[in-house]
């Protein structure tokens, strides 16, 4: 891993980069509402990460990560998600407000805590929302799913992870009962684009026993699912 010294900014939107996608090209757009900023400041801070050599900008494709800059981005990753397993397993916070807190403390920790942090959870494989924690060198196998939002009707799935960011999100997710672990069926799926009509299997965490909900497409892009077999 990489030992440079990089700003909070910085770190916040290579991360916002691996979770877009791990892999590939991101438009400035999409990562500038992620971030919640103007397209204008997502330029320009892309243009800085790249004179780092942290991103490549392709014009009308998007930004990807370089190999310093996946390195980076998995390290900032690694202590946010260690953080929400250390939050919600030994301080009991709440599961909607874990990436919001994780966030906080993700800049402020040395490499020695965090490898220390890891031994101390039992170097878990995943975060609470069910993303996988990096490595120490890095590397993460990405989950094998699919958006919530490619379910067709009458399928089932099971929940593998919600990878939205923000609260107001995470708490819609939540207590609609869309946690990992947990069963949906599509009953109903509105045509031009409209919502998912889902029902739930029981759920502890919020007692949405086997309700139906709704969901818009947009809001289903954040829950990554496995459909079952047939």
């Amino acid at each position: 891993m990489i030992i440079q010294q990089l700003s909070e900014s910085t770190e916040m939107y290579l991360k916002a980069m691996v979770e877009l996608s791990d892999r590939e090209m991101v438009g400035i757009g999409r990562l500038a509402e992620r971030l919640g900023v103007t397209s204008v400041s997502a330029n320009e801070m892309v243009r800085r990460l790249g004179e780092q050599g942290l991103v490549k900008h392709t014009p009308y494709k998007g930004v990807g990560l370089t190999k310093k800059g996946r390195e980076a981005a998995c390290n900032v990753l690694r202590r946010q998600r260690l953080w929400e397993c250390f939050l919600y397993d030994h301080l009991k916070i709440e599961w909607t407000q874990l990436y919001e807190l994780a966030c906080s403390l993700e800049h402020a920790t040395a490499p020695e805590v965090t490898e220390a942090l890891a031994v101390f959870l039992g170097n878990p494989k995943t975060c609470p929302r069910g993303n996988p924690i990096p490595a120490a060198d890095g590397s993460f196998t990405p989950l094998n799913g699919l958006p919530l939002s490619t379910v067709v009707l009458g399928e089932t799935a099971r929940v593998l992870a919600v990878n939205a960011t923000a609260t107001d999100v995470i708490k819609h997710l939540y207590e609609r009962g869309l946690l990992p672990g947990h069963e949906v069926k599509v009953v109903e799926a509105a045509p031009l684009q409209g919502p998912l009509t889902l029902r739930v299997d029981p759920a502890e965490q919020n007692g949405a026993g086997g309700k139906e909900v709704v969901l818009g497409l947009s809001l289903a892009e954040f829950v990554i699912v496995e459909v079952n077999p047939i």
